[in-house]
Order: C-alpha cells, then structure tokens, then sequence
C-alpha cells in the first residue's frame, strides 16, 4: 500500500468503531474520489480544528466564540446539574430531550490503569458552580463499570454537606435498568440486579 494512504488508514483506525478494515475500506473511499469526499472532510476537520473549544463553565463543545456555550447561557434550563465523563456524553443526553437542566463534564473517571487520579477530575469547578449558581440537584450520569462507580463514588463523597451542612445538595444517580426493546435473555446479571433493585 502507498505510504500517504497506510497513514491514513493508521489514523482513522484510530477513531472509536473503526478497525484496521473499516479504516482501509473508509480510506479508498475518500482517496477514490478526493473532490467528493477528501476535499470536504479536510476543509470540515480544519475548521473544527480551528473553532471548535471546551465551554469553559461546563466542560462542554462550543465555539470560540460561544463562552460559555449556549446551553450554559440559557435562563430558562433547571438548577438540576447532569455530571458527566465526558464532554460527548453532554451531546448524547441533550438528544434524548429528556433532561432539562444543566451539565457539568468531570473530564475523565477515575482509573488507576490510565493514571486518571481525583486531582485530574473538574470537580473543584463542580462544587464552585454548586455554590454559585445555587444547584439543587446534582445527577451522576457516569459509567455504570468499576471505574464509574469509583468516580460516582468519589463525586458523592466530595459533595456530602456541600455547600452546607444544614442544606447539602441533592446527589442522585441515573437509574439503572433494561436497555429498550431488549430482551432479559440479553442482559447480564449485574444488569439485571441493577434493574430489580431499582424496580419502580
């Protein structure tokens, strides 16, 4: 294979859900016809590069010049604080439309493997936004393996009589359960204790 294309094929099998065969199959697609396909994704990769920044109040995507970003500078979002790993969990769960309140990203999840420690989690900023934009609750929307756990874990002792010991914040966590339109057959057993445990 031709060494600028083996490069490519490298990097895009870099990207999350694409194996050495979907990034060679995505590669001569591009490659294949670059006025089409190549050109575009450039142009649209050069201009994320560019413009595109973490919020710096929520830890979310915006723009340059969008800081705080939209969902940060929106009045009429609750004084409930969705608390997540990552900045694309933000995007996952304001699709759903089902939460109306506002977000926070940890950054990461604790994880002794990766060297992820407490000191690399945002959640000084966390227990700031608490205070100063008087949360009532804060929902835990983290992973729900060991990792997560730990960080929940974590995010919940930290916040225990924050900002006061007379009126501590609500911590919450997102209810576990059966994935829809799946079958009990399909679910593991730690799943399914979740989903008994939690039944309603």
């Amino acid at each position: 294979m031709l060494e600028p294309i083996d490069n490519l094929v490298k990097v895009l099998s870099r990207l999350p859900g694409l194996g050495r065969r979907s990034a060679q199959r995505a590669a001569m697609a591009l490659v294949r016809e670059p006025a089409r396909t190549l050109d575009p994704l450039s142009s649209a990769l050069a201009d994320v590069r560019r413009r595109v920044r973490c919020c710096s109040r929520c830890g979310g995507f915006t723009t340059e010049d969008r800081d705080p970003c939209d969902l940060c500078s929106n009045p009429l979002r609750e004084n409930v604080l969705c608390v997540v790993e990552d900045a694309s969990d933000i995007v996952t769960i304001e699709s759903s439309g089902a939460f109306k309140g506002r977000y926070h990203s940890l950054g990461g999840k604790l994880s002794p493997v990766h060297h992820v420690g407490p000191e690399k989690l945002r959640v000084p900023e966390l227990k700031e936004r608490i205070a100063a934009e008087s949360i009532a609750e804060v929902v835990l929307a983290v992973s729900t393996d060991m990792e997560g756990d730990a960080t929940a874990g974590y995010v919940e002792e930290s916040l225990r009589g924050f900002p006061s010991v007379e009126s501590p914040v609500k911590v919450t966590r997102l209810a576990f359960g059966l994935p829809a339109d799946s079958g009990i057959a399909y679910s593991d057993p730690l799943t399914l204790r979740r989903a008994i445990a939690a039944r309603r």
